[in-house]
């Protein structure tokens, strides 16, 4: 059994063998839910007319003053979604929305912030011009690329964390088996979870030798001898 450091956040113990693992993973759920739901808000202003009536020309705009060596870049994705600028918009605010709701409840989190970090990069890389640090005036590199990170950042707690209980993918993988490969970063089972309320119980007791009779001790001498 390992005891807990002083200092610092308290370390895995074990059980009869087995590891257990203190929850202290709600911080996790905290900032997940919060970013929930700035995604959320995002949503909403996306699913607004005025976001689809000004689609092209943030799109067309960013295109202005980048290097001759992105025109073809840009001019790919302006002719793409040119004839049909309403679909696109309409696909944007899907995408946000579903990203949104995967965040607060966390639903299908490996696919979806796998998903959210290829959008966010397209997003930095189409409607934000690449951050243009490069151009006059330029103050960022893009609020976009900070997004992807950010997924980046919650696919690696997944993966060293485990499960999360506060979670409908938590829910679904106990009634679904293969769930895990659309929720988890690895296959991670399921650990037991034993809170520890006693710091006698945070001390290792190392195994006694049963008691022995004066009897059966002599009787064990002479049957040396």
């Amino acid at each position: 059994m390992t005891n807990s450091s002083a200092f610092g956040p308290p370390s895995p113990r074990t059980v009869a063998g087995l590891p257990v693992s203190i929850d202290v993973q709600w911080p996790k759920t905290v900032f997940r839910v919060v970013f929930g739901l700035i995604w959320l808000v995002d949503a909403i202003l996306k699913w607004l007319p005025g976001f689809r009536t000004g689609y092209m020309d943030t799109i067309m705009g960013q295109s202005q003053g980048q290097p001759t060596w992105l025109d073809p870049w840009f001019n790919f994705w302006i002719n793409l979604q040119h004839p049909r600028p309403e679909f696109f918009a309409y696909m944007v605010a899907l995408m946000e929305t579903i990203i949104a709701v995967s965040l607060i409840f966390g639903f299908a989190r490996k696919l979806v912030y796998s998903g959210a970090i290829a959008l966010s990069l397209l997003i930095w890389a189409t409607a934000e011009g690449f951050g243009g640090p490069y151009t006059a005036g330029a103050a960022d590199v893009g609020t976009a690329l900070i997004y992807a990170l950010v997924f980046a950042l919650l696919l690696s707690l997944s993966y060293y964390q485990g499960p999360s209980r506060l979670t409908v993918d938590y829910w679904l993988e106990q009634r679904i088996t293969w769930w895990h490969w659309v929720a988890e970063i690895g296959h991670h089972h399921h650990e037991v979870r034993i809170p520890v309320t006693d710091t006698a119980a945070q001390v290792a007791v190392p195994p006694q030798r049963p008691p022995v009779s004066p009897a059966a001790d002599s009787t064990a001498h002479l049957s040396h001898r």
